[in-house]
C-alpha cells in the first residue's frame, strides 16, 4: 500500500516538494567540503541534484529494502517516516553507512505536526520526538538535536507552519 502511495503520488505531481533543496540539508552541504553522501527515500531527487552540483558523490534511493553495505561521509534522512518497529532497524542501517567521523544529518516532522496541515502522516505512530531520536542514535555524537516550528516552502505538500525535529550527528 505505501508504494502504491508514494507511485500515485509521483506519477501526478511534477515537482512534489519543490525544485529547491531541503533547507537544513542545504545549509549543511554548503558549510562542509564535498565528499560522498547517501540519501534513502530520496523521491524526486532535489537534494541529491543540489549536493552532486555542489561537488559531493551522490547515492541515492526511493522505495526499497535498505541494508548498509558502504560507508559515507554524510548520510542525510530528510522527512524520512516509518513504523516504529521498522524505523528502529532504517535508523541502525543508517548508523552503520557512516563512515568514521562522518555526518548524520535528519529532519522530519515532530510528533507536533498532527496539528498542522502543512504535510506529514496523520499517523501520530509516524511521527518523532526528540527522546525516540536522541536513543535511536545514541551511539552518536549528537551535534544537535532540536525541535522547532518553521514555515515550510517545499512544493505543495510542505507548505505552511510546520513541526520539525532536526538532528546533526557524526560518528566517532
Amino acid at each position: 500500500m505505501v508504494k502504491e502511495f508514494w507511485n500515485q503520488r509521483y506519477a501526478t505531481n511534477e515537482t512534489v516538494y519543490g525544485k529547491e533543496p531541503n533547507a537544513f540539508f542545504k545549509l549543511f552541504i554548503d558549510l562542509h567540503k564535498p565528499g560522498t553522501v547517501l540519501l534513502p527515500a530520496e523521491g524526486e531527487g532535489r537534494n541529491a541534484l543540489y549536493a552532486a552540483k555542489k561537488g559531493w558523490t551522490v547515492h541515492a534511493f526511493d522505495f526499497k529494502t535498505f541494508k548498509a553495505n558502504q560507508q559515507y561521509d554524510l548520510v542525510a534522512s530528510i522527512y524520512v517516516h516509518l513504523p516504529p518497529a521498522l524505523r528502529k532497524t532504517f535508523h541502525q542501517e543508517l548508523i552503520r553507512s557512516i563512515k568514521p567521523g562522518g555526518f548524520l544529518l535528519l529532519e522530519a516532522f515532530a510528533k507536533e505536526q498532527i496539528e498542522f496541515d502543512s504535510g506529514g502522516p496523520k499517523d501520530e505512530a509516524l511521527l518523532y520526538n526528540a527522546p525516540t531520536l536522541c536513543n535511536d542514535f545514541k551511539f552518536l555524537h549528537l551535534l544537535n538535536c532540536e525541535q522547532k516550528e518553521l514555515r515550510l516552502k517545499e512544493g505543495e505538500f510542505h507548505s505552511g507552519k510546520a513541526a520539525v525535529l532536526r538532528l546533526t550527528g557524526q560518528k566517532i
